[in-house]
């Protein structure tokens, strides 16, 4: 397995300049589809197993802190604004993070030839994201956040927040004053 991961590391190495960014001892296992990786950066220490799928449109952009790790199957689109993913953050297979809506109010066209809306999108850091969940265009985590399976977030999230559900919400909050996390 680590001489799997160190081929990755190469690989991701020769498209160095490909990249905005590679920082160092960072590996991208092979990749779906990656559209604009100029306008990606990718931090040090990041690891990405297979089946990304990353997409930058109208100068949109991902950036990806130090230190985080990402499994399987993750699919993330940036359009026009920056898409921030924090440090020492960890995301689980089958995740999706968008900052784009598509608009549908005219019910006569289709809805892919309709406009893009962007909304601000970051994820805090040392957040952890778990399996199958979708991140919606217009959410911020803050700091150390944790997302449940399969979650469908939307919104503006408080640091130390657990966050649930589909549509998600907080259930679990930490308080720093007891050092407990307390139920919502």
């Amino acid at each position: 397995m680590q001489l799997r991961k160190l081929l990755w590391h190469f690989n991701l190495d020769l498209k160095r300049f490909t990249f905005n960014k590679i920082g160092f001892f960072s590996y991208m296992g092979p990749a779906i589809s990656l559209v604009g990786q100029k306008r990606i950066s990718i931090g040090n220490r990041v690891r990405i197993y297979p089946g990304c799928r990353m997409e930058t449109h109208d100068n949109g952009e991902i950036i990806i802190n130090d230190d985080c790790s990402i499994a399987q199957n993750f699919h993330i689109t940036s359009s026009e604004l920056p898409l921030v993913i924090g440090a020492k953050t960890t995301i689980l297979g089958n995740v999706f993070i968008t900052n784009i809506d598509h608009e549908y109010k005219n019910i006569d066209q289709h809805i892919m030839e309709q406009p893009m809306i962007t909304k601000r999108t970051e994820i805090g850091e040392n957040c952890f994201i778990g399996f199958g969940a979708a991140i919606q265009a217009g959410t911020v985590l803050g700091k150390q956040c944790i997302v449940g399976t399969n979650a469908v977030v939307k919104g503006e999230f408080p640091d130390y927040s657990v966050i649930v559900g589909a549509p998600a919400k907080v259930v679990k909050q930490y308080n720093k004053e007891t050092g407990e996390w307390e139920r919502i």
